[in-house]
């Protein structure tokens, strides 16, 4: 099959090290095809004080170019990104200015990928958190996690929870759960492709003493969570 260069955008280039990927000639295409090449680089993808809101602007006259350019991000920024999907059906002009600012850190950014180095190193890592209400509209949380076999950064989520969390724990409780789902499949790939890996990793405090208590304390009322977030023990 020769050697990989390019693979669904992914520029992948040979190090002595191991493998970097890169998505600069996909991120420069991306800034022609929008016209968007001279505009002035960002350093981070998205205003930290920024609440998006589905109420927040005028309608965009044509949504169309909104819903392209998102995705055609997809690959790229999951939290920035994923905040800009939730207003897929009725983007505002605000909407669209904060996906033009996507755009232009990765304009800053376009040298940035990943280095995929060789380890002898067979533990999976995963970190989680998650926000509380974070959505204005709905008071729905944002959760995410990334994963890490050895040192290298194999996969990462960001997405709006789909049930209102009572506390910041629970919300927490929900993410982590997400991420033993993800965790587990890509165990079970190891073991399919005789690559030995050790057990993940522990929770945070919070969900430690949680998890501990649920058994015995049946009128918590993070029992809600049920049998999708308690698996993860």
């Amino acid at each position: 099959m020769g050697t990989l260069h390019f693979f669904l955008g992914v520029e992948a280039i040979r190090l002595p090290i191991g493998l970097f990927l890169s998505q600069q000639r996909y991120i420069v295409d991306l800034l022609q095809h929008l016209h968007l090449e001279d505009v002035k680089p960002a350093p981070t993808p998205m205003n930290a004080s920024c609440k998006l809101s589905k109420h927040l602007g005028d309608p965009l006259p044509n949504p169309t170019e909104y819903i392209c350019t998102i995705g055609a991000l997809q690959y790229d920024i999951a939290f920035c990104v994923n905040k800009g999907c939730q207003f897929m059906s009725a983007p505002t002009i605000e909407h669209w200015q904060d996906v033009k600012r996507i755009l232009r850190y990765l304009k800053d950014a376009v040298h940035f990928g990943l280095c995929i180095t060789s380890s002898h190193s067979p533990h999976l890592h995963a970190f989680t958190d998650a926000d509380r209400a974070g959505c204005p509209d709905d008071h729905k949380s944002q959760g995410g996690y990334c994963i890490f076999f050895g040192n290298n950064l194999i996969s990462w989520s960001s997405k709006k929870q789909h049930i209102v969390s009572r506390s910041s724990t629970e919300a927490e409780y929900r993410s982590v759960a997400v991420a033993t789902a993800e965790l587990l499949w890509i165990q079970s790939l190891l073991k399919e492709l005789a690559i030995p890996s050790t057990a993940p990793w522990s929770f945070g405090v919070t969900t430690l003493v949680l998890r501990t208590s649920l058994p015995t304390s049946p009128p918590c009322p993070y029992q809600a969570c049920g049998d999708r977030c308690s698996f993860c023990s």
